[in-house]
């Protein structure tokens, strides 16, 4: 073991240093590769120390010692690590890093992403919504499109070698590849191509795991790069004026043949706008690549080429389809614009009462006053008019009148009536009456007539409503065309959720019954009430996360709101032996909870803002999987009060508030293999069954992160287990 170091705080250097500029100094120009990684970047403590918050706890290894070892090479990566024997007779177990080596592996991650992260494809995305995001908003008018379809297999010693064959093209350091294939060889870092583990934050799966598989991606990568741009040089876009060679307006469309592609990790999407046989080109290149130089098994059945228009396909968890855009923005229906009317009319009704509310109070307070002058004068009293609020009053009584005239001539009957009666049968027109007249006065006549002109001639306001009205027919027709061009000429991505799987997760998990209804989770009651609803919430509000850039949100917002809701009511009536309607009153709709000091809080998503959900999604982050949330349970144990247990979260260290839980899996709880897909929702992961009846201690603060799933797995020390039967 390492000795024990002084808090990472003072391991830090007090000068700001660059971490590129710190590697781009290791970079040699004659040989154009960056050297001596490992000893001299990775292994510094200022780089290791980047992952400790400058508030944790102080560390149980030293870090000057754990730099001092890896620069020397002597650190064997397997000296550093625990396996964790499988809960079954028959199970696997399962190897995890130390802390030390943990911080190894981020430095090295952090390292390698500096690298290779700036010139990663810009069709290679880390994140799901950002991923989705392109295919929504830039793949244009799709007519055939394929999934390259990797069934599950292990990340072998060959795929190692032909990792490290990349990596030595950009880096020379042959301690650093000696140090990666230790890490394969021990089991602490494995990849498992084709699986339901990359990217769901598994212990299984360790942080540097999604860097690793990049880098290994880069060569498909490149050969998309290199297809997309051969396609787009012979189907160049054209301007306006050269499709109609005179410059003038045309309507023809024009859409060159264009291929899309998206990688997230081992999963691999193109699209195309041309040819069934084109794309079937692009496959079989791909495949090629794929098989021939990664040496990775491909699906050519599960990998076929499909109509963008006519069948959907699923990738990263979600169900795409190339659909007409009324499709995703229908017009209003007549029930919907009869709804509209009826709310607009509605809503006036109302201005219309709160105004003769307004009027009638105004003279309520009028004959108040009156009557109250009356009354003391009769008493004989007498008033000062020169009182202070005299000019206060005057104002209001003006802003009062001038909205009342102002209200009154906008109707424009009111305005008709008046313009007849000022301009209508006066002598003043007749010409003979006009020259005995004084000419002051016959132009304070011509004055008035235009100014009634001006403000209470109805003929005005009666064309400019008839202009609105054709405008609105033309606007209206206007958009009917274009919506039935865009119809016919373009095509636009539909993203869906996976009704099924969602349907079968529910199922699985427990929230329903076989007749669809919500029902409760007994191994739930176990818990506390604040623990329940904070794992209901971890799971509907990753749920609302992950889909919430989906056409068909509200299904999932319906099941959260309604199956989990009523579920978690149902598990707590279930522990305090009650009605559900009881549960309901004590915790409300909100599902309430009250802490140690007795303040309510709300763990739950709340209705309405389960409602306003799914609005906006442009700037919507990329999510966590549900997954680790959905498929594991914390169960509270009663320890000795006098035995203390330091929180296993990275850098945490607490003992004040820790309490021991024991981590319960769906899989075995169900006794199902998760490899299954028969019995196991497709594309469902599930956390390593070694971790089954282990217990953790935890703060409380991070044992509530971790039930509502905004921390998983990976980021504790799940190698200080504690063993209790």
């Amino acid at each position: 073991m390492l000795p024990t170091d002084k808090p990472p705080a003072a391991l830090i250097p007090s000068p700001p240093f660059s971490l590129s500029s710190l590697i781009s100094s290791r970079y040699n120009p004659t040989k154009g590769k960056y050297l001596h990684l490992l000893s001299s970047v990775i292994s510094l403590p200022s780089v290791l120390s980047l992952s400790i918050p400058a508030s944790s706890s102080p560390l149980h290894f030293s870090l000057a010692s754990l730099s001092l070892h890896l620069r020397l090479s002597s650190l064997s990566p397997s000296s550093l690590s625990t396996t964790i024997p499988s809960s079954r007779l028959r199970g696997s177990s399962l190897t995890l890093p130390s802390p030390p080596l943990k911080l190894t592996l981020d430095s090295l991650c952090r390292t390698l992403d500096s690298i290779y992260g700036p010139k990663r494809a810009t069709f290679a995305y880390s994140g799901r919504h950002t991923a989705v995001k392109y295919i929504k908003n830039y793949i244009q008018n799709p007519t055939w499109w394929f999934k390259v379809y990797i069934p599950r297999q292990p990340f072998t010693d060959l795929h190692v070698s032909r990792l490290l064959e990349v990596l030595s093209g950009k880096i020379d350091d042959p301690q650093l590849f000696q140090f990666v294939r230790d890490l394969f060889e021990s089991d602490l870092v494995s990849i498992e191509l084709g699986g339901a583990e990359l990217g769901r934050g598994f212990p299984q799966e360790s942080t540097v795991v999604p860097t690793l598989v990049n880098i290994y991606f880069d060569r498909v990568d490149r050969e998309l790069q290199v297809i997309r741009e051969e396609v787009h040089k012979k189907n160049p876009r054209l301007k306006e004026e050269h499709m109609t060679g005179d410059g003038s307006t045309s309507t023809v469309f024009h859409r060159p043949v264009r291929v899309y592609a998206v990688r997230y990790l081992d999963e691999i999407f193109v699209a195309t706008s041309g040819s069934k046989f084109l794309t079937i080109d692009i496959r079989d290149r791909i495949l090629h690549v794929l098989e021939g130089e990664l040496g990775i098994k491909v699906d050519k059945l599960g990998s076929s080429v499909h109509s963008a228009v006519s069948e959907k396909i699923g990738f990263m968890g979600y169900e795409f389809q190339a659909v007409p855009p009324s499709v995703l923005y229908p017009p209003m229906s007549e029930k919907a614009i009869r709804a509209r009317k009826k709310y607009l009319k509605m809503k006036a009704a109302k201005a219309e009462e709160l105004k003769n509310a307004r009027e009638t109070r105004r003279k309520k307070l009028g004959l108040k006053i009156l009557k109250q002058l009356f009354n003391r004068m009769k008493a004989g009293e007498s008033f000062d008019l020169g009182f202070r609020i005299e000019r206060e009053v005057k104002e209001v009584f003006d802003e009062w009148a001038g909205e009342t005239v102002k209200e009154y001539f906008q109707n424009l009957e009111n305005r008709r009536y008046w313009h007849r009666l000022l301009s209508t049968g006066d002598f003043f027109r007749l010409d003979r009456i006009r020259c005995q007249l004084p000419d002051e006065l016959v132009q304070s006549y011509d004055t008035l007539q235009e100014k009634v002109e001006q403000f209470l001639s109805p003929v005005r306001d009666i064309k400019s409503l008839e202009r609105e009205l054709s405008r609105k027919i033309e606007e209206e027709e206007r958009c009917y065309a274009k919506r039935t061009i865009d119809d016919l000429a373009e095509l636009k991505i539909k993203v869906s959720v996976p009704i099924e799987q969602v349907r079968k997760a529910v199922k699985l998990a427990g929230f329903t019954n076989s007749m669809g209804r919500p029902r409760p989770i007994k191994l739930l009651i176990r818990l506390d009430d604040a623990d329940i609803i904070k794992w209901y919430a971890g799971v509907g509000n990753r749920w609302l996360d992950f889909y919430s850039c989906c056409s068909n949100f509200k299904m999932v917002k319906t099941v959260v709101n309604y199956h989990l809701r009523f579920s978690c009511f149902l598990t707590l009536a279930e522990k305090h032996d009650s009605t559900k309607r009881q549960a309901i009153s004590h915790f409300t709709k909100d599902l309430k909870v009250k802490n140690k000091d007795g303040v309510d809080e709300i763990w739950f998503p709340t209705e309405r803002e389960i409602k306003m959900m799914g609005a906006e999604t442009r700037n919507i982050p990329d999510p966590k999987p549900v997954d680790g949330t959905l498929t594991m349970i914390l169960v509270q144990l009663a320890v000795d009060d006098e035995e203390k247990y330091e929180c296993v979260a990275h850098f945490c260290g607490k003992t004040d508030t820790t309490i021991l839980y024991r981590v319960r899996l769906l899989q075995n709880r169900l006794n199902v293999d998760p490899l299954n897909e028969k019995k196991w929702v497709p594309g469902l992961g599930a956390v390593h069954e070694s971790l089954n009846k282990k217990c953790f201690p935890l703060c409380e603060f991070h044992a509530t992160e971790l039930l509502l799933g905004k921390i998983n797995l990976q980021d504790i020390d799940c190698t200080s287990y504690v063993d209790i039967e």
